[in-house]
């Protein structure tokens, strides 16, 4: 008699989105719901305060930027809700909130290039650049293998250092004005769990072909 397949730990994401219910979903019926906000837009406000805590970094107001960054985490959390108490969810919702979270990423890590070239007069740039890269191509990474991964049919919700993870080291070394740090976590990790993924499918590939 077969036994069934163990299920998968859930990814930190997962395990914040259930943990944190109790908060979002109330949040996300009144939003959706009562006040009429469709969750796009939240989508899109979340985003732009983004990208006003990307602006404060590259102005040199770490600290500012990134308590704005950190606020900005909640937010994203709040559109699925809001689409489930709206009977809104649909996948280009869900599509719209995965560029969304992409560009916010990619946009946060151009603040981060800026500040450094603006300091270029007082340090060598060289390798918070070469950081800045490596945790922008990991955190990219991360993303299109569990994207491309899933459309082949493979299961992908796996990894050491997924987007909740990136995010919960990122934004509160920004609030303590320590982004080389950060970069110095994110860089290293972010690619290791891309190859972790790479990894994981492979084995998911050959196991099919047994």
């Amino acid at each position: 008699m077969s036994t069934p397949d163990a299920p998968q730990p859930a990814s930190l994401t997962d395990w914040l989105r259930a943990t944190f219910k109790w908060l979002t979903d109330p949040l996300g019926h009144y939003l959706g719901k009562y006040l009429g906000i469709h969750p796009n837009y939240i989508t899109v406000a979340g985003f732009i305060g983004t990208v006003a805590g990307a602006a404060a970094l590259a102005f040199g107001y770490v600290t500012i930027g990134g308590i704005i960054i950190l606020l900005m985490g909640p937010v994203d959390a709040l559109d699925g809700a809001a689409a489930r108490a709206a009977g809104s969810k649909s996948t280009f919702g869900a599509f719209t909130d995965s560029v969304t979270d992409r560009y916010s990423e990619a946009i946060t890590y151009l603040g981060l290039m800026i500040y450094y070239l603006n300091q270029s007069n007082q340090t060598n740039t060289a390798l918070p650049m070469l950081l800045i890269f490596l945790a922008f191509v990991g955190s990219v990474m991360v993303s299109y293998t569990k994207a491309r991964a899933e459309a082949l049919g493979f299961e992908c919700n796996i990894g050491l250092l997924t987007r909740a993870e990136r995010y919960l080291i990122l934004a509160p070394l920004l609030v303590l004005n320590l982004p080389l740090i950060a970069l110095w976590i994110i860089a290293p990790l972010a690619n290791i769990t891309a190859l972790q993924r790479i990894w994981h499918v492979r084995s998911q590939f050959y196991s099919q072909k047994k």
